[in-house]
């Protein structure tokens, strides 16, 4: 049953690397993409219903036992972000429908996209920190091909910037996990939670917990490292821009989550205040960058800062109902984020333009398009009943709780502005009078592929009540690491 762990690795790369051989075959290869992430969210259902059922699962790959040789851990964090990485698939296969052209196709579009589903899924299940490195590599290098499929000057000009930046954070990443394994002489999670806990986290050991901060800090765009984000992730086609806001930053919140719970929890005067003042910083500036431009799709990778900021914010709190929070947000994240970069696509194509200034009157020749872009402004806002609003309940709490109550102000404050600058973008597009004709119809599949996002968000928003018990023992165990280091080691 522990091989079941590695298929969700396993099966896109095996499919993306048989897709390489029929680039020039696009019919084929979306159908063969189709069955892919079905059969990939089929496998994650399932390892999703075992592992809250049974417990986690561990694979020791070449039957060497932890901490020796090379892990794979299925817990229950990493399972539903595993479950919500497929669904995130299924969605941009069904968008790619009718917006991926031959060309991209040829240019080998459906094997980076399946590379850096899977490179996503190690990092979610990896057990250890050099291969949590290893698995960012390989979701980096399917990015750089993604964000240059089209070849325009602005996608090269903004790839060179997405490249060297990740370059120096992959460079700091593999020189900190060299430090943290001369000190404790290990690169295994579980045994790293044990041995700083046995010394407390001492001298070198918060340095380099800053150190790994800084990594994740860049790779999530949180800032001061934030610059990097906006223009890089609206160049590519809307698939790959809703790929990147729904996983890449996400991969980074994710490593937080788990390294800040497990191994780095003991210094929380020092490591997890500082995550709230940057996470604070961060909420603002996301806001202020949103609201300082009218390209709508600016505007929605803008707003993928303030989220983030929400979920660190979670993490520094350092609670089982702010961890909760964090995880409830991000899974919402993942979905609306997704949806809206889908919608804003649809959009600019609809308009043939992205400056909101030049547009207006939408909603006579696009009224589903409208709507659905009305309900994922309110969701992304965390408007109630929609998950937003569970997930920002939980992290505000969390904070006011635990006293941080500027935080808090600063999260509400956030969070209004966020809403104005999203619903501007219903109101200057879909309002008023038509002040150009649009340039071409909707598409169908890309509707589609923003429904299933944004039902599933309202679905988590009204179903609380029976998803929260799950998300809620998930932060249980990661506020108690003696919970996953005894699956791992003491087996």
């Amino acid at each position: 049953m522990s091989n079941l762990v590695f298929l969700p690795i396993f099966i896109p790369l095996f499919f993306g690397a048989l897709l390489v051989f029929f680039n020039k075959k696009q019919k084929l290869t979306l159908n063969l993409s189709l069955f892919t992430v079905f059969l990939n969210l089929g496998v994650a259902i399932f390892l999703s219903y075992y592992v809250f059922a049974n417990g986690p699962l561990i694979l020791e790959t070449g039957a060497w036992k932890a901490p020796y040789g090379i892990i794979l851990v299925a817990d229950q964090l990493s399972v539903i972000m595993i479950l919500a990485v497929n669904v995130i698939a299924i969605s941009a296969v069904i968008f790619a429908a009718s917006s991926v052209t031959s060309n991209m196709t040829q240019h080998y579009f459906y094997p980076l996209f399946f590379l850096l589903i899977a490179g996503v899924s190690g990092a979610f299940l990896t057990g250890d920190l050099f291969n949590l490195f290893v698995f960012f590599e390989v979701l980096l290098m399917a990015s750089y091909g993604l964000i240059i499929i089209g070849g325009s000057k602005h996608q090269f000009r903004e790839s060179v910037k997405y490249i060297l930046l990740n370059l120096f954070s992959s460079i700091l990443f593999v020189t900190t996990v060299a430090f943290l394994y001369s000190v404790t002489g290990t690169v295994n999670m579980a045994q790293l939670g044990e041995r700083v806990a046995e010394v407390e986290q001492r001298g070198i050991l918060t340095a380099i917990a800053i150190l790994l901060f800084i990594v994740f800090a860049t790779k999530g765009a949180l800032f001061p490292l934030y610059f990097w984000l906006p223009k890089s992730y609206i160049v590519p086609a809307p698939v790959v821009s809703a790929l990147f806001g729904a996983l890449l930053t996400k991969v980074g919140v994710y490593s937080m989550l788990r390294v800040y719970t497990l191994i780095f929890s003991h210094k929380l005067e020092l490591t997890h205040t500082f995550f709230i003042w940057v996470a604070t910083i961060t909420m603002l500036i996301g806001v202020i960058g949103a609201l300082s431009t009218s390209n709508v799709k600016l505007i929605i990778a803008y707003n993928i800062m303030p989220a983030i900021g929400f979920m660190v914010l979670g993490i520094g709190t350092f609670s089982a109902e702010s961890l909760a929070g964090t995880i409830y947000y991000l899974v919402h994240d993942m979905a609306i984020k997704a949806a809206l970069f889908f919608l804003a696509g649809l959009l600019v194509w609809h308009s043939g333009t992205s400056d909101l200034n030049k547009m207006g009157g939408y909603i006579k020749t696009a009224p589903l398009m409208g709507w659905m872009f009305f309900i994922a402004s309110l969701v992304l806002a965390g408007i109630p009943p929609f998950s937003g609003f569970i997930g920002k309940y939980l992290l505000l709490r969390g904070a006011m709780d635990e006293e941080h109550y500027w935080a808090a102000g600063v999260g509400l404050l956030s969070s209004l502005l966020i809403l104005f600058s999203v619903i501007r973008i219903f109101i200057g597009a879909f309002w008023g009078e038509l002040k150009e004709e649009p340039k071409e119809k909707v598409r169908r599949s890309g509707l589609a592929a923003s429904a299933v996002l944004i039902a599933i968000t309202i679905i988590l928003g009204v179903g609380a009540e029976w998803f929260y018990p799950y998300i809620q023992s998930t932060a249980d165990s990661l506020i108690d690491p003696e919970i996953y280091i005894d699956y791992v080691l003491k087996e």
